[in-house]
């Protein structure tokens, strides 16, 4: 995470989690990084990538003792498409990572790449 800062970036993760849940996570796990909420997925379902559990999943949840409905504040079991998005100062997506197998997340690494390669960027612009 430092080494992302370093870079003049900031993290921000967002998630349909109520902010009381949201703030109880991240002390929970001492997260140096801003937690957002999504309240009823409105921004996800803006960018098309929020999906609903089908009962099934609904039950795999619970039996992990997580009741979407009841974390989320919300009628529905919906969730996210977990994505990672690099925004430039002037609010541009500059590149974004999506995967619908919620167990690939984007490597750290490959963030610092991305952002060390649009440091080379705008300075061939200056």
């Amino acid at each position: 995470m430092k080494e992302i800062l370093d870079r003049g970036a900031q993290v921000v993760a967002i998630s349909p989690e109520l902010p009381k849940n949201s703030k109880h996570l991240k002390e929970k796990l001492n997260l140096d990084y801003e937690l957002l909420s999504d309240a009823e997925n409105k921004v996800a379902k803006s960018f098309g990538i929020a999906f609903s559990l089908n009962e099934e999943l609904i039950e795999v949840y619970k039996g992990f003792g997580i009741d979407l409905k009841e974390s989320n504040g919300s009628k529905n079991s919906e969730l996210p498409i977990p994505g990672t998005y690099v925004i430039n100062s002037e609010g541009i997506v500059i590149f974004s990572y999506l995967d619908l197998d919620y167990t690939k997340r984007m490597e750290p690494k490959e963030i610092l790449n991305i952002l060390e390669n649009k440091k080379i960027i705008d300075k061939s612009k200056v």
